[in-house]
């Protein structure tokens, strides 16, 4: 009897080793197969797998370090931009500045949930990350300026924010003769107002610009630079995966608008997104297409910050994301039900597919770049 159990142990063993070798083996291959496939010019890589009137670009790697840089810090509207950037003049009680919801030591954005600021109040939706914004087309997570210069006014009026009356802010930086002198030096005149302000900031934050990742070198033809994992997520997200649809490109997003989703209509942390903007019922829940470049330096993710975990988030994605789209009838009855966003889809990724998504993500994250505030600000 023992040895009769002995025996069915040992051929146990052997027929699991024996179907491992051959798992390992099948992944071995498919490894090899998947970076023959990539170990070329771009324009020969297959085709993504895109949905009909999507229109989309090919990916496009991030140019080389421009040895113009220090040059361009030191340009005067730029130089200008970066005092008032960091700042806390620019707000009512002198205490916080652009650079407290955009950290330079946080990749630009502030690791909160969502951001704090004037008598400690809340907002309702996560800090975007300013790096590349020269790129974006518009600004908010539901897109109502569209301009960097426009945008500035919003966070600087915003009581839960920097709570200045505007009509306060110009005397009290014309108080300081070294704003004066930078003011009259970014832009020919002594006399400024809000529009020089907010020139001076967009100049500074189209200076933001992420660094080349390890796939930015893929592209441009080292093929040995990225792992195994990594090549099969960046397969994967072309193909099965589904996510160039709305993430391709330079920067790696459509600059479109999309519920996927997350809504949360009539419940805890409702948002209605876009619709707050244009108040058409067919913008319910849906938020700008952030970009996906060093995403994983900018958690926690998502308009609303609440997801901490990219694995926990792939596989939300993977699951479709349909589970709040209204039932029949109930868009009839309430127009605003918000309606998920037919590109997404039950993806039936398998946990090891999930972890080399999640492997392509951190290629096309790069090193930070923690630029240094200001030593002494004008005063």
């Amino acid at each position: 009897m023992r040895k009769g159990v002995i025996f069915v142990l040992i051929l146990t063993v052997v027929c699991l080793l024996s179907f491992s070798n051959r798992a390992y083996q099948r992944i071995s291959d498919l490894t090899d197969s998947v970076r023959q496939l990539y170990s070329k010019p771009i324009t020969e890589w297959p085709r993504p797998v895109i949905d009909s009137g999507v229109h989309w670009t090919e990916f496009k790697s991030l140019p080389k370090v421009d040895t113009s840089y220090f040059t361009l810090m030191e340009q005067p509207d730029v130089k200008l931009g970066k005092f008032l950037f960091f700042d806390p003049i620019l707000s009512g009680s002198n205490q916080i500045s652009c650079s407290s919801c955009h950290n330079p030591q946080t990749s630009w954005a502030d690791k909160l949930t969502v951001p704090v600021g004037n008598d400690h109040l809340e907002g309702t939706r996560n800090t975007p990350s300013l790096l590349n914004v020269y790129a974006r087309k518009s600004f908010f997570w539901d897109g109502r300026a569209g301009s960097l210069e426009e945008q500035a006014l919003g966070p600087i009026e915003a009581h839960h924010e920097m709570n200045m009356d505007l009509t306060k802010l110009i005397p009290k930086l014309k108080a300081i003769p070294a704003y004066n002198e930078l003011f009259a030096a970014a832009f020919g005149e002594v006399e400024y107002s809000m529009p020089e302000v907010m020139r001076a900031l967009a100049a500074f934050q189209r200076t933001l610009t992420s660094r080349r990742s390890r796939f930015d070198e893929f592209v441009d033809g080292n093929y040995k630079i990225l792992r195994d994992d990594e090549i099969r997520g960046l397969h994967l997200f072309r193909t099965k995966a589904r996510c160039m649809n709305c993430h391709h490109g330079e920067f790696f997003t459509d600059e479109a608008f999309h519920n996927i989703g997350l809504t949360y209509y009539k419940r805890k942390y409702q948002d209605l997104g876009r619709y707050e903007v244009t108040k058409k019922a067919d913008d319910v829940g849906k938020f700008r297409t952030p970009s996906l470049r060093d995403v994983m330096n900018t958690d926690p993710w998502m308009h609303n910050g609440l997801f901490w975990d990219m694995t926990g988030l792939l596989n939300m994605y993977n699951s479709g994301m349909q589970m709040n789209s209204p039932k029949p009838g109930e868009k009839e009855s309430d127009p605003l039900y918000p309606v998920t966003d037919p590109l997404m889809r039950k993806l039936n990724l398998s946990k090891d597919e999930i972890q080399d998504l999640k492997a392509f993500l951190e290629a096309i994250t790069a090193t930070k770049y923690r630029m240094h505030r200001p030593e002494k600000l004008p005063r």
